[in-house]
């Protein structure tokens, strides 16, 4: 998954680095706005990656900043090019979560903590589809095979056989007990789940009910890390019609000192094995 052919993080890389000559510059968004007769609105999503940066931009910019050197400005104007590459989910059409995919798909590692649902990368073909009827019960059949077919896609990050993502999630023993689909469904899924847990780079730690009160009763989350030391480390929060990338280094690091508590909480991966396959055995075949 090399990340120069991403264009989600290569927004991300030029923004921070747009970004970074605004500051050296001593220029606010909203200075540069007025610079350029555009919204302070628009600086911030393209200094936050969450926008398409044109060559245009680009040029406008480091016109505003004063870059002089033209290597710098010839960079920039490349990383903006490749940005506007397309990502292998762009064959899907319009997707809300792409900004989220393009991350997972360059990222290094992967913390979630999920309490009602399996994670999306460790669900199977039958359990996804009920999941997602479920949770769209008004979405049209194509609408549901197209989701289906991006969430199992994803799953190609956890058997890349040279980039294998690393894995680390803290379930709630709550989604093991919620029956989706049916029982066989279900005893099939946990099966998975159990299998997938004894890959080297997939740690599965399950969070009984008598854990008592936690710090992931917020809701669940995920962290995202990158091999490059450019790309900081990201939160992500999923919501039904918006989504939320926290980025500052307070946020992320609020969120990695929760998720140590989580995985301390937690049975060891042995013992979620174990007490995966105790869950099965309710489930009838």
């Amino acid at each position: 998954m090399a990340s120069n052919v991403n264009p989600t993080v290569r927004r991300r890389r030029l923004g921070q680095e747009l970004r970074r000559l605004r500051e050296l510059k001593g220029m606010t968004a909203e200075e540069v706005a007025e610079r350029l007769l555009v919204s302070q609105s628009k600086i911030s999503r393209l200094e936050n990656g969450r926008r398409s940066i044109s060559q245009r931009d680009v040029r406008d910019l480091c016109g505003v900043y004063e870059v002089e050197d033209h290597r710098i400005v010839d960079s920039l104007m490349q990383m903006a090019k490749d940005s506007r590459q397309q990502g292998w989910w762009h064959a899907f059409g319009d997707i809300p979560y792409s900004v989220y995919i393009g991350l997972e798909t360059d990222a290094a590692s992967l913390r979630v903590y999920e309490s009602l649902i399996v994670p999306g990368l460790l669900q199977t073909r039958e359990y996804a589809q009920a999941v997602i009827e479920g949770m769209w019960p008004e979405a049209a059949t194509s609408d549901i095979d197209k989701r289906i077919q991006i969430r199992l896609k994803r799953q190609d990050r956890l058997t890349d056989p040279t980039n294998p993502l690393r894995f680390w999630a803290v379930i709630d023993e709550a989604l093991l007990r919620r029956v989706v689909g049916n029982e066989r469904i279900m005893r099939d899924q946990l099966l998975h789940l159990a299998q997938l847990s004894e890959q080297p780079h997939v740690t599965l730690q399950v969070l009984p009910y008598d854990a008592g009160a936690h710090p992931g009763m917020y809701g669940k989350f995920a962290i995202l890390e990158f091999h490059d030391a450019m790309d900081a480390s990201v939160v992500y929060l999923e919501g039904v019609t918006s989504d939320l990338y926290l980025e500052k280094a307070n946020d992320v690091q609020s969120y990695t000192v929760m998720y140590e508590h989580l995985r301390a909480k937690a049975l060891s991966a042995e013992q979620s094995r174990a007490f995966i396959h105790r869950v099965v055995d309710g489930y009838s075949l």
